[in-house]
């Protein structure tokens, strides 16, 4: 068991991805505290998890400072230390031109992608202190580099394009603290809202002839990843943007 005795910190637990994440920790001996604005979704979600023992649900809205610091209290106080800390929650806009959204949308991507990001961070960041030891990993998007012809999602791209830098800043700002920061960059994965579109098979055969390795990503591809960076077999691996995307980011098309 590569987490065993850790505590660790899921942000958007009840999203495909944050719930299998957390259903790998748990697998590998971690306690984990699955975060999300819904109650209902975050147990469902628990309730796909062996040990559920090993698995606590949280209400916690990361664009809400308050609710952020409440909740980073609590868990402090109940566990004594937080070990790792996964930043999954994020907003995606539909893909429509830049000019014809919102100031209201792009505001609500840039407070939860970006600033809830920073919040949770910050104050999970004053815990590892106390103990000088830690790991957060930021879920990010390959969309960070590359702009995708006809797919226009200027805003998301850019609030994971700052997540990447924040990465990095973090990483070498509190690595004379025993603090990795480590950023997962994924590709298509079979999760969320890109999941309706491979129901269609044709669709679906698309997508997977444009990746390298010829078919698209599964939560378990980034779970796999996220306990790695977690583990002691990661010790030395900070500031690195790690891209989990079947080869995607470094081919042509």
């Amino acid at each position: 068991m590569r987490l065993k005795g850790k505590i660790a910190v899921i942000t958007g637990a009840s999203s495909d991805i944050g719930a299998d994440i957390s259903k790998r920790f748990v697998d590998e001996g971690a306690t984990v505290i699955m975060l999300g604005r819904n109650l209902g979704s975050l147990e469902k979600a628990r309730t796909a998890i062996k040990n559920k023992d090993s698995a606590v649900s949280m209400a916690c809205d990361i664009t809400d400072e308050s609710q952020v610091v409440s909740t980073v209290e609590q868990i402090s106080d109940k566990y004594g230390k937080i070990d790792i800390l996964v930043n999954n929650a994020a907003k995606i806009n539909d893909a429509i031109h830049f000019h014809e959204m919102k100031d209201s949308d792009i505001m609500d991507l840039i407070n939860t992608n970006i600033a809830g990001t920073f919040r949770i961070t910050k104050s999970v960041i004053a815990k590892m202190l106390d103990v000088k030891s830690g790991c957060i990993i930021n879920v990010g998007s390959i969309s960070s580099e590359r702009a995708i012809p006809r797919v226009h999602l200027a805003v998301y791209s850019a609030t994971k394009a700052a997540l990447s830098m924040f990465t990095k800043s973090i990483a070498v700002e509190y690595a004379r603290k025993n603090i990795r920061c480590n950023c997962l960059n994924l590709g298509i994965i079979n999760a969320g809202m890109i999941k309706p579109y491979l129901e269609d098979p044709q669709a679906r055969k698309v997508l997977e002839q444009r990746q390298p390795l010829n078919r698209i990503g599964d939560p378990e591809d980034v779970s796999s990843a996220a306990v790695f960076l977690a583990s002691d077999e990661a010790k030395w691996i900070t500031g690195t943007i790690l891209n989990i995307d079947g080869g995607k980011s470094a081919s042509e098309g």
